[in-house]
């Protein structure tokens, strides 16, 4: 087995832990996703009873038996479990214990993407931003969960778009890859009003992005549940592009807003994307998170990776107030492999949270992951990820890399990378950095005459353009590198 020297350190002691921005190694031994839930205090300790979100909110739904009682039966194992705490592993560093779910609205029966105003406003909104991506084979659109736009150019016999629950494998499909739900995915099973679906048949090639857009809108306390199935068949080849905007935020903020101005709404968003790549298939996916400064998101994305199928996924996080996305990629079958990417800029006292598992099941396969971020003003940011290796996926290859600039005195970025590697004949590495702006970089600068101030804020930007270079959907290069140029302000280009 080859290591660099950091996992070699880290496989030497305990777990990693962040030490003042630096990243320690420290072993705790093997640790399992989902296993936390075992060791958390009783739900009853941090919160008495749950006004909402119950089972009988999510009995009243509306749906087909099967999906009625796939709610239920979420909701009713979310009420009987304890909500996580910061004291678990996979949420240390996070803001979860300050999240008080009785202050949010659950979804009402026969909820509708809303009147013909408030459709029209977003469906303008939406539009110059989709626009700006380029050329595509489908559109969906979802105004706080519900379907409101659904529109392809590709063959019905090459690509299937929609609601999940008019699909003919509908019960089968939903929660496939996501199939060992807890926490939050749970409480998601319970009550995605509008799960919607991506189906690429074997095969078939789409050389267009299907671009998938959430809304959300409206007043506060409201919570939004996107679900988003994509399955690209066997020897397929596809790309997705999913976005979940605030509607007077961010990317949508120069556009004249849906509703009065006034304080940034409060909203709880709760997405679950299930990316499913069969046998030598390829899929290229995009998401970009741009929510109000005042919004949580709890995020989940999870891909099943088949047998010489290759996935490159890419996200882009710029908004929320805490803002979590955790990413488990499972290589499931022999020389499958997976390119994970991010980029994030934390502002003000914001929060980004990420969680990455690199789960190696089969032999050959191989995963690279690279997460760079920048944090700025107060905020804060925390990497967490564990590679993986089983054991029988002899000859894998896993590399995992972080690395964050912080630009305030008073941001602070922790980094925890780790590792669990149960076969001897594998190749994997781990690393991560945590600093200002580099002063050789700096001083190359200014002593050629570039004032301080532009200095950092080329440098800056080109780290952003280093991850930003790599983005598998050609067409979302530029909004995405513009919006992270906007987002660093003073310090960008």
């Amino acid at each position: 087995m080859e290591m660099t020297s950091e996992a070699k350190e880290s496989m030497g002691e305990d777990m990693p832990e962040s030490v003042g921005g630096a990243c320690r190694g420290r072993r705790r031994g093997p640790l399992t996703w989902g296993a936390g839930a075992r060791r958390r205090a009783s739900f009853r300790e941090r919160h008495p009873i749950l006004s909402t979100f119950t089972p009988e909110h999510a009995a009243a739904l509306p749906g087909a038996p099967w999906l009625r009682a796939r709610r239920t039966a979420a909701a009713e194992g979310f009420a009987s479990s304890p909500l996580p705490t910061e004291k678990d592993e996979v949420w240390r560093y996070s803001r979860i214990d300050r999240l008080d779910l009785d202050r949010y609205r659950a979804p009402e029966a026969g909820a509708t993407a809303g009147d013909g105003a408030h459709v029209s406003a977003a469906s303008d909104r939406v539009r110059a931003l989709v626009d700006g991506l380029g050329p595509r084979a489908g559109l969906m659109v979802t105004i706080n969960g519900v379907l409101a736009t659904v529109a392809s150019t590709a063959p019905d016999e090459a690509l299937s778009l929609g609601r999940l629950t008019e699909h003919p494998e509908a019960e089968a499909l939903l929660g496939s890859v996501a199939g060992d739900p807890h926490d939050f995915v749970l409480l998601n099973d319970a009550f995605a009003a509008d799960p919607l679906v991506v189906d690429v048949a074997p095969g078939a090639t789409v050389g267009e992005p299907v671009v998938v857009v959430h809304l959300v809108h409206g007043r506060s306390a409201q919570v939004v549940f996107p679900r988003t199935v994509v399955r690209a068949g066997a020897e397929a080849s596809a790309s997705v592009v999913e976005l979940v905007v605030d509607a007077d935020s961010g990317l949508l903020a120069d556009l004249s807003p849906i509703g009065g101005a006034g304080e940034a709404p409060v909203h709880l968003v709760v997405p679950v994307t299930e990316l499913e790549v069969a046998d030598r298939a390829t899929l290229a996916y995009v998401g970009i998170q741009s929510l109000g400064p005042a919004t949580w998101q709890l995020a989940h994305q999870a891909s099943v990776i088949g047998a010489g199928a290759g996935l490159h996924s890419f996200a882009v996080a710029l908004g929320g107030s805490y803002a979590r996305l955790r990413t488990d990629s499972s290589l499931a079958g022999e020389s499958g492999s997976s390119r994970l990417r991010a980029a994030y800029i934390g502002r003000d006292d914001q929060m980004l949270d990420f969680r990455t598992l690199q789960d190696h099941l089969a032999p050959k396969t191989t995963s690279d992951l690279l997460f760079m971020g920048a944090v700025a003003d107060r905020s804060h940011s925390v990497y967490s990820g564990l590679i993986r290796v089983r054991r029988g996926a002899v000859r894998a290859d896993a590399m995992q890399t972080n690395r964050n600039l912080v630009l305030d005195e008073g941001a602070h970025a922790d980094s925890v990378p780790n590792l669990d590697i149960e076969e001897n004949d594998v190749r994997c590495s781990h690393g991560s950095t945590v600093g200002p702006v580099d002063e050789d970089q700096r001083y190359y600068l200014e002593s050629r005459g570039v004032e301080p101030a532009v200095a950092e804020r080329l440098i800056v930007a080109g780290f952003f353009e280093d991850i930003a270079s790599q983005v598998p959907v050609p067409g979302t290069h530029a909004t995405i590198s513009r919006a992270l140029a906007d987002r660093t302000g003073e310090h960008g280009a």
